[in-house]
């Protein structure tokens, strides 16, 4: 077993741009909110500062340190040169005064990974937040920062009409499916609340196919993509949806589980290997003294690494796995599908699974009235849709008063 660990933190970085005494049409903060070997994970958002809502917006800056820009998310995402321009998706474009919309993407770096300068919405120059350097990787295990949180003054729920129906037959199911569905402590909620606002994972390479440096970072860039567009779904101008204490959830991969050490081609230490750990079925597994499902009293005091190098839940990657399996341990997917999905806007088996995580039904024996394709009902959708954004939602609505919400 090797136990080691990287830095990945969240630094503000801007430079003011506007004129003292005059007011910028828009207001910009950027973070970077984790950074590996050559990879990053960044957050912009704005704020409309005019006195009339947009209809739709494009986003631009520059990089200057040769960054690229690889998957990006809350808007569209392209990058010529060093410019980079995001536009609106069909439910993000409209504004009002004061509003904030929030976007993210993942992206290449190399030898330095400075801010970018720049931005504009709508052709014009925004102000920037003032804040700190962004942060450089090292190999000393440290802490994860807390992210802020950001709760909203007040309850919010406002499906849309024709989804009130449907929600509540989801939930009455719910309710009289599951007798421990309030007493249940594990769910992915469970997981966020305890760790202010973040999620550790373990992958299971359950499997003798070789892995690369290469290979393994862009399934880390996957992993963070595909959970980021379930937590995605409880921001709303900028702001946690009724009371959603996280406008970013960030997610680390921890440690990596095989049964053979030389199945991973790198030898670096930016995750914890384990090796010859295996469950009652002979799969690889990481140390269970690390892991949540094995201890949700918190006491990490076992693990090697402490608490920084627990883990909530795996990615257990299966050689010639059909199918899906996904709960509050995590998710379970075939090897093959995942890796050969890596370059998809969407890996709906494993979005499936991380529905199960926070505790979303099946749909095997009954859909809800007026409604049929959605990724929780299996095979009838291969991306998130507003149903299954709504019944997130509705989950935190009922279960929000166990922290305090």
């Amino acid at each position: 077993m090797v136990v080691a660990g990287v830095l990945l933190t969240a630094g503000v970085v801007a430079v003011p741009v506007v004129a003292s005494g005059a007011v910028a049409a828009c207001s910009v903060s950027y973070a970077v909110t984790g950074q590996w070997n050559a990879g990053f994970q960044g957050a912009v958002s704005f704020t409309n500062n005019k006195d009339a809502a947009l209809e739709s917006w494009t986003l631009t800056f520059d990089f200057g340190g040769g960054q690229r820009v690889t998957q990006g998310w809350g808007g569209t995402w392209k990058q010529s040169g060093s410019t980079v321009t995001v536009t609106n998706t069909g439910w993000n474009g409209a504004v009002a005064p004061g509003a904030a919309v929030s976007t993210g993407f993942l992206a290449s770096w190399s030898g330095a990974n400075p801010a970018p300068t720049a931005f504009k919405v709508n052709g014009e120059t925004c102000a920037t937040a003032p804040g700190t350097p962004t942060p450089t990787p090292t190999s000393t295990p440290t802490p994860a920062p807390t992210p802020t949180a950001t709760v909203p003054p007040s309850d919010s729920w406002n499906p849309p009409a024709e989804l009130v129906r449907p929600l509540n037959e989801v939930w009455n199911h719910v309710e009289s499916t599951y007798p421990d569905l309030y007493g249940f402590k594990n769910y992915g909620w469970d997981q966020i609340i305890a760790n202010k606002g973040r999620v550790n994972y373990c992958v299971r390479w359950d499997s003798d196919t070789p892995v690369t440096a290469a290979t393994r970072d862009r399934i880390h860039a996957a992993v963070k993509k595909q959970y980021a567009k379930w937590t995605g779904s409880l921001v709303e101008n900028g702001a946690g949806y009724n009371r959603w204490p996280y406008t970013d959830v960030r997610v680390d991969i921890v440690g990596w589980a095989v049964k053979d050490r030389s199945t991973l081609q790198w030898s670096d230490d930016s995750v914890d290997v384990y090796t010859g750990i295996l469950d009652s079925g002979g799969a690889p597994q990481c140390a269970p003294p690390c892991g949540r499902f094995f201890h949700q009293d918190g006491d990490y005091s076992r693990c090697p690494g402490g608490e920084p190098a627990h883990y909530d839940q795996s990615l257990w990657l299966t050689k010639g796995f059909q199918g899906g399996a996904g709960g509050d341990w995590g998710q379970r997917v075939g090897q093959e599908y995942f890796v050969n999905a890596l370059d998809q806007e969407n890996i709906h088996i494993y979005l499936h699974e991380v529905g199960h995580t926070f505790g979303l039904d099946d749909f095997y024996d009954w859909t809800p009235t007026g409604v049929s394709r959605f990724i929780m009902n299996a095979g009838s959708a291969t991306e998130i849709t507003p149903f299954d954004q709504w019944m997130l939602r509705d989950f935190w609505r009922h279960l929000k008063s166990r922290y305090g919400y």
